[in-house]
């Protein structure tokens, strides 16, 4: 029997249920918005500016109006959508390659200036995107790729995060196992193609969901690069749909919600692999 006023430590079971609740009431919070902008798909714009978006719901008000005017009568969404849609395969398949390429080559390598090249990756991490945001657009202006889909993706490819992540990934990769690809004969591309890339993969998997997010969500550089309507991405054209002449607050609140869709794929595809390989990554080096 214990001693009187003796503490009677929780049991491993107790202690996990209550983990459990805790972590389950964390994940219901976190979907109250995603549910209220839910609810406001069926609400009329009027309704949603007089209340706001909210889980105060009048069923009576609720329509389907939204989405009939979403695939009847919505303009340019459909053609942003694709546009974003693309930009961020291309963006994120790019990023991850050449970051990869320069990660493997600090990691792997040794050459001159090797450690001043990864400072300079270091303190480009610290260096806001809006201090570069001027000089690039005045060379695109220059080489005259104004409107033009190359320049959105070109200036993200070589990633400082990505690359410092990758990096300290492959410094966790025993280089005899390069050696023992080169004694093979196999060159140099295709030691990383066939031998390092199956080991990266929960890196991959990680820097693709974190590198989808940020390309689906570019509003920022996009707004200056694209001129004309049909070339928009997603978060500029429903932008647009706010103007001092008259407020689309339907075709917002449906059009926000269903942008949320492709990046909730891809987390809930690659989930596993994205906290495997964060953890992995956080290891090395």
């Amino acid at each position: 029997m214990s001693a009187p006023g003796e503490r009677r430590a929780l049991s491993p079971r107790v202690y996990g249920l209550i983990q459990n609740g805790l972590l389950v009431l964390m994940a219901l919070i976190s979907l109250v918005p995603l549910l209220a902008i839910f609810v406001g798909t069926f609400q009329n714009g009027n309704e949603i500016i007089r209340q706001g978006v909210t889980l105060d719901i009048d069923w009576g008000a609720l329509t389907f109006d939204n989405y009939r005017m979403l695939f009847t009568d919505s303009g340019y969404y459909f053609r942003w959508f694709a546009n974003t849609l693309g930009l961020t395969i291309v963006t994120v398949v790019g990023t991850l390659l050449v970051s990869s390429f320069v990660a493997y080559g600090f990691a792997m390598y040794e050459f001159k200036a090797k450690r001043l090249g990864f400072i300079g990756v270091l303190l480009l991490m610290t260096v806001p995107f809006e201090m570069l945001m001027l000089p690039l657009y005045v060379q695109v202006n220059k080489f005259g790729l104004a409107d033009s889909y190359v320049m959105v993706v070109i200036p993200f490819l070589a990633a400082p995060v990505t690359i410092f992540f990758f990096r300290q990934y492959f410094l966790g990769i025993p280089k005899e196992l390069l050696e023992a690809g080169r004694v093979d004969g196999v060159t140099e591309f295709g030691i990383f193609f066939r031998l390092v890339v199956p080991i990266i993969r929960p890196a991959l998997a990680a820097m693709a969901i974190l590198n989808g997010m940020l390309a689906w969500n570019n509003f920022l550089w996009p707004l200056l690069v694209l001129r004309s309507p049909q070339n928009f991405t997603l978060p500029i054209g429903l932008n647009t749909l706010l103007t001092p002449y008259g407020n689309n607050y339907e075709l917002l609140i449906i059009g926000s919600f269903f942008s949320l869709i492709p990046i909730l794929i891809l987390f809930l595809a690659f989930q596993r692999f994205f906290v495997e390989g964060m953890t992995a990554g956080a290891l090395k080096g």
